[in-house]
Order: structure tokens, then C-alpha cells, then sequence
């Protein structure tokens, strides 16, 4: 597949803007790159490739006065932190061909082909020059076309860019905004003296470093493999049905009165961090994993925060570190106990004290790579490492049905592009009857995590559970 870009211009916001700089010590911890995202469109009702891209020209104008952080760049400052300038200096936009078919592409597994589809972002400019926000409008010979999206993630999360998306949606529409849909631009709720100086805090095992790889790297030759796997909404329901009536924990008084299902996602990402757990196995009991993900905590904040808080609000959260034993060994009833605590973790007050160690660390950069960086290569041996960890991301509550221009939904949302090893995001398909999962691996594990995966789910809906 070859895609070649026709044009590459700045869309600027159609109106003045609010030049402010704004600060949050949430999205301190956050990388300064892009996360790619794909939107795939079927629908043969636009008109032609030229009035459909001046639609999306002239839209992403209008909607870059309402996001108008989204036009501007973020800068350095002292500590290793930045602080997001909104200079109106503007979002990227391409217009692209590709001379093959849709169907050609098949599922969209997150690799070097689709990658294609998404804007490239140049991270060897300064950062004051690097855009926030890049769209790639990419036509195909079937007359599909996708919609490929690089998005800052230090200043916007999953829901916010949700409400992005439809919001410049609506606008492409023809259509009017009402005043509750507008966002909310102030980062100081999550900056503030009230949050940082609170008397409450806790161990933030999510900002020390992460296990590392101790076992032996044979066949691993550093290589990323991506993949998507599916689950039905039968099966689905017989995992969570398995994981319910074999937990093997012993629940305190406080466990019972609160007692509650597990959550889709909770299930799904135990499940995944066993498979991935023994698809890494080597005869290496001892080694030591643990399992990360991100919660919004727009409504564990006392108050809440806004609804259409426009910035980043996402706080990661981890596991107790296991070893590969007892991920593999225990009942996975236990495991995804393990998530399920993790998740629970996050309260109001948990918040607060992050807001408040981050605001006490010297080294933003120490904390960024802990959280989100694994390391690919020993610093003393120059050999590849392989990772034991796995970063699981949910986009369930992510709807992008509404991400509609004038011609229908989109027929598929994923991630762009995925190059790291351990990482996984779970999504609801687009006809809400099933899961799927996007997940990167070592290319020397991938065969074996497909069979362990599979394998568990057909033994499980052969039985009579």
C-alpha cells in the first residue's frame, strides 16, 4: 500500500482566541507525543474528495475557537515541566490518496501500513514548534476514506478528544452548539493550593520505577508485533461469568458489603495480563510483572470535575507487582481482583495526593518514563530487553458515533499506530455487540499469546458454564 499526500496546509481558528497559558500537574506526567487515531468511513454520501476536505478545512476552524488550546504549542519551562501557550498558531491538515481499497486493509491492526493513514509529527523541532493537533484526510479507490488523527496526549485525554471529535462533528453538520456542550478550559482544578496541600497521602506505586526483565532474552530479537483480537458478546459473558464463580480471595466485611460485578474491562484486562504473562513465560517463575491502566477522575474529584473539561484528567493507577507464577497460577478470579483494586485506588483524595507528589518532584522526566516507558535495551549491555509489564487502556466509554460530517459514522475508531511492547486497548466494536482488543508484544510471543487467549475463551464456551 502506498498513500501520497497531495497537500499539507495550517488551519488557523477562524476567529480571535484567548491567548492564555495554561498549567495543570496532571498532565505534567504525561508524554509530549501524539496518539494516533483512526476513523474509517464507508459511506459513499459526500460529494466528491474536494468538497468533503473543505468541509473538514472549514470546520476544524470553527472548532478550533471553542478547543482554541488546541491551536496553540506547548513550552518549556523550569523542572522539566511545560506549560501550554495558546498562540493560535494552528492544527496541521492533509489531504492524501490511496490507490487500493478499504476491505484491502481488513481489521486496521495498529502496524506500519496503518500507520500511513496518520499524520507524521516531526519530535525534532523544538516543542514550541511541534502542533498539538494534526488530521489526515486519506481517500481510497473504493471511495472509503479514513480520518487519521495525531493528538497531543499531555493536553487532552480519551473523553475530552471525545468530545472534541463530535463537537467539530456537529459544526461540519451545519449545526448549533448548546452552551452545556462548550468546554471547559480552566486547568486549575487539577493545579490548585486547595488539591496539593491536602493533609491525606498515600504510596504511589504507579510513579516508582516498574519491574524490569530478569530472565533470559533468547529469541527475542526486539521486533513489535500488533494484533486485534475479538471477543463476542457470549463470550464475553462466559469469561465473566467464569471469573465470578471461581474467586478464590477471601473477602473482608468491607469487601462484602461493597460487593459488585466486575466490570467488562476489568475482566478482559486480567484475562489479557495472564495470556501475556505466559506467552512471556520462559522458565522464569520468579520474574516480576504488574499490570497498568488509567482512570478518568473527572468524577472522583469532590467535586467533580466538569463534564467538558477539555484537558488531560486521566491518572495511572498499577497492580500489586506478581510474579509470572502467580499471575499464571492463581484463579483469574484473583487477578482481575488485582485490577479491580487498582482501579478502586483512585478515589478523590488519591488524586490529591498525586497532585501533590508531583508537585514535589524534582524530575518530571523520571516520572514520565516510569509511568510510561519501558525500557527496550539493557544500558550497560546494549542487548534488547524484553518486557514484563503490560499497560492496559480502556476506550470502552469512548463513543465515536457521533463523529459524523455529514455522511454517517464511522465504520471502525482505533488506534493508528502502536510500536511499544506490552501495551493494549480495549474497545467496544462498532456494532456494540463484542470487544476488541488492540495489543502490541514481542514478535517471539505474539503466536503464543493468541493461542493462550483463544484457547482459555473456546474452553470456556465449550462447557456448560
Amino acid at each position: 500500500m502506498e498513500v501520497s499526500i497531495q497537500s499539507q496546509s495550517t488551519v488557523l481558528p477562524s476567529k480571535p482566541t484567548p491567548n492564555p497559558k495554561l498549567f495543570s500537574l496532571c498532565e505534567q506526567i504525561k508524554l509530549p507525543t501524539h496518539v494516533p487515531l483512526i476513523c474509517v468511513y464507508n459511506s459513499r454520501k459526500h460529494k466528491n474528495t474536494s468538497t468533503l476536505f473543505e468541509t473538514l478545512r472549514n470546520s476544524l476552524s470553527q472548532v478550533l475557537v471553542i478547543y482554541y488550546p488546541l491551536a496553540g504549542r506547548l513550552n518549556w519551562i523550569k523542572g522539566g515541566r511545560w506549560e501550554l501557550n495558546c498562540n493560535a498558531k494552528g492544527a496541521i491538515l492533509l489531504e492524501a490518496k490511496c490507490e487500493t481499497n478499504l476491505k484491502d486493509l481488513g481489521d486496521f491492526v495498529p502496524n506500519n501500513l496503518v500507520s500511513q493513514l496518520i499524520p507524521s509529527i516531526n519530535y525534532n523541532l523544538p516543542m514550541e514548534d511541534i502542533p498539538l493537533l494534526a488530521v489526515q484526510l486519506t481517500s481510497f479507490r473504493c471511495g472509503g476514506f479514513t480520518l487519521g488523527i495525531a493528538l497531543c496526549r499531555a493536553v487532552m485525554d480519551g473523553t475530552a478528544n471525545t468530545c472534541f471529535m463530535n463537537t467539530w462533528a456537529k459544526l461540519a453538520r451545519g449545526e448549533s452548539l448548546n452552551e452545556i456542550e462548550l468546554p471547559y478550559h480552566d486547568r486549575t482544578l487539577l493545579n490548585s493550593q486547595k488539591l496539593t496541600n491536602s493533609s491525606m497521602f498515600f504510596r504511589h506505586c504507579e510513579f516508582e520505577e516498574s519491574p524490569v526483565w530478569t530472565g533470559s532474552e533468547l529469541g527475542d530479537t526486539g521486533e513489535v508485533s500488533v494484533a486485534i483480537v475479538k471477543l463476542t458478546r457470549e463470550q464475553v459473558f462466559k469469561l465473566k461469568k467464569k471469573v465470578h464463580s471461581h474467586v478464590s480471595f477471601q473477602p473482608t466485611f468491607k469487601d462484602v458489603c461493597a460487593l459488585k460485578p466486575y466490570s467488562t474491562f476489568e475482566v478482559i484486562a486480567g484475562h489479557l495480563w495472564r495470556c501475556v504473562s505466559q506467552a512471556r513465560y520462559i522458565e522464569n517463575n520468579d520474574q516480576l510483572t504488574r499490570l497498568t491502566t488509567l482512570v478518568d477522575s473527572r468524577n472522583r474529584l469532590k467535586p467533580p470535575l466538569p463534564i467538558y473539561y477539555a484537558g488531560n484528567a486521566a491518572f495511572p493507577t498499577v497492580t500489586s507487582t506478581r510474579s509470572f507464577n502467580d499471575v499464571i497460577s492463581r484463579p483469574l478470579g484473583n487477578v482481575v481482583e488485582d485490577v479491580r483494586k487498582a482501579v478502586d485506588r483512585v478515589t478523590g483524595e488519591y488524586v490529591m495526593s498525586a497532585l501533590g507528589y508531583i508537585d514535589r518532584e524534582n524530575d518530571m522526566n523520571l516520572l514520565r518514563y516510569n509511568i510510561f516507558q519501558y525500557p527496550t535495551k539493557s544500558v550497560h549491555e546494549g542487548k534488547f530487553l524484553r518486557n514484563p509489564n503490560l499497560f492496559v487502556v480502556s476506550w470502552m466509554n469512548f463513543s465515536h458515533k457521533g463523529v459524523d460530517f455529514g455522511w454517517g459514522g464511522p465504520g471502525y475508531f482505533g488506534p493508528g499506530h502502536m510500536d511499544s511492547k506490552g501495551k493494549a486497548f480495549v474497545m467496544n466494536n462498532g456494532y456494540g455487540d463484542g470487544i476488541v482488543v488492540a495489543i502490541s508484544l514481542e514478535a517471539s510471543c505474539m503466536d503464543n499469546f493468541n493461542k493462550f487467549f483463544y484457547g482459555d475463551i473456546d474452553e470456556l464456551c465449550a462447557s456448560k458454564l
